[in-house]
């Protein structure tokens, strides 16, 4: 929903203003590289400026709903507004909300949101100026067209928003949520094990809220996980690929079928935890070879045998870099519903490969030199191996 000929988004960050002037304008630098990244992945013309804290992209009228979906992908933008810009002078400001709710009021209770901005002289108006004169030509407005004007500061079905500065003025009718967090890039990267569940990829997302990119892995469980399996990581990796058009987030995959039949042949209750250990351990080689300071899973506190907080002390021994887990106390259908939202979400009766290699009596309380005694002696060997014999899917 967007006034008449819009052709600004207003884009709005948040943690960035906390930061110290140099951090928040590198910051803010990343953040206009980023959806310019989008737009020009999406092929959307428009042009991204910084002024004042604010991000606003320019774009054609045309494109503007393009534009502020590609703005709200943004990490680090906590929403975005399609506007019509006008000159800071009432009767312009008024004209534009005249007919911003000519086009798009659709009956229900309204409120006008104004705030002005500069020295008290900039403007021969206030901000309560604004909401009051606003309101009225709003009421007007909707009278005209044949309803009741009512008025509900509280809970509005229609608002009206104006923000006006010194030198130009903008009307628009929503906030547009974004994702938040931090620019992509303000962090170093990290491996993204993606699981071609549903977990890993949210995890991953998260972790790019945070502005790290990912270098995305799959460890290829052969005949244990199945085409379908390997098909899902490869969607889930090109959704978050999307989203970040500036960074090679190709997925990266591991062929491990045959350690995990080895595995299968000799290691029984804690199985499992040998092979998240190995799954570690190919997150780390690889990391060696992208700059990448960390590894990011999806697991969450005791939702699966090899999850639990004494395995999963055991399973972290076999990496030296941090493994990062955004979701680790995070119940299953919060993660699911993340999950929808991203649009990473399928039919949930897609056959994960490790309940195939789960052992019947799986070890919850493990320790490390349980596990490690119960390992092949040549493990890590093979898991370097196996790293480094990973392919690309282009």
């Amino acid at each position: 929903m967007h006034p008449p000929a819009a052709g600004t988004v207003l884009v709005r960050h948040g943690e960035l203003g906390v930061k110290s002037d140099q951090v928040r304008i590198k910051m803010e630098r990343q953040l206009q590289g980023h959806i310019d990244a989008l737009l020009a992945d999406r092929s959307i013309s428009g042009t991204v400026r910084t002024e004042r804290n604010r991000l606003y992209v320019r774009t054609d009228p045309k494109h503007i709903e393009d534009a502020t979906e590609a703005a709200t992908d943004a990490f680090g933008v906590v929403s975005a507004s399609p506007a019509v810009r006008v000159e800071p002078e009432l009767d312009a400001i008024l004209a534009a909300m005249k007919r911003a709710t000519e086009r798009e009021y659709d009956g229900g209770a309204f409120a006008v949101r104004a705030r002005r901005a500069g020295s008290s002289d900039a403007h021969p108006f206030s901000s309560t100026d604004l909401e009051q004169e606003g309101g009225a030509a709003v009421g007007e407005t909707i009278e005209s067209l044949g309803a009741e004007p009512t008025v509900d500061l509280d809970d509005p079905d229609f608002t009206v928003f104006v923000e006006c500065r010194p030198e130009k003025a903008f009307v628009f009718l929503e906030k547009r949520e974004g994702p938040g967090g931090l620019p992509l890039g303000s962090q170093r990267p990290l491996v993204a094990l993606l699981s071609g569940g549903h977990d890993s990829p949210v995890a991953a997302w998260e972790a790019m809220r945070r502005g790290s990119p990912i270098v995305p892995l799959y460890v290829d469980l052969g005949e244990f996980g199945g085409t379908d399996h390997r098909a899902r990581a490869v969607a889930t990796a090109d959704r978050l690929a999307e989203l970040a058009p500036q960074y090679d987030m190709r997925l990266r995959v591991a062929p491990a079928g045959n350690l995990v039949a080895d595995l299968l042949a000799a290691v029984d209750a804690t199985r499992m935890l040998s092979l998240r250990r190995a799954m570690l351990a190919m997150a780390d080689a690889v990391a060696d070879d992208h700059d990448a300071v960390g590894v990011v899973t999806g697991e969450s506190i005791g939702q699966k045998s090899s999850q639990t907080t004494a395995n999963l002390a055991v399973t972290d021994r076999a990496t030296d870099l941090p493994v990062h887990r955004p979701l680790v106390t995070t119940d299953k259908t919060d993660i699911l519903e993340r999950a929808r939202d991203l649009g990473t979400y399928e039919d949930t009766s897609i056959p994960a490969g490790c309940n195939r290699v789960a052992p019947e009596y799986p070890e919850t309380n493990a320790t490390l030199e349980a596990v490690e005694a119960a390992e092949p002696a040549d493990l890590f060997e093979r898991v370097r191996a196996i790293a480094d014999d990973r392919t690309i899917v282009e």
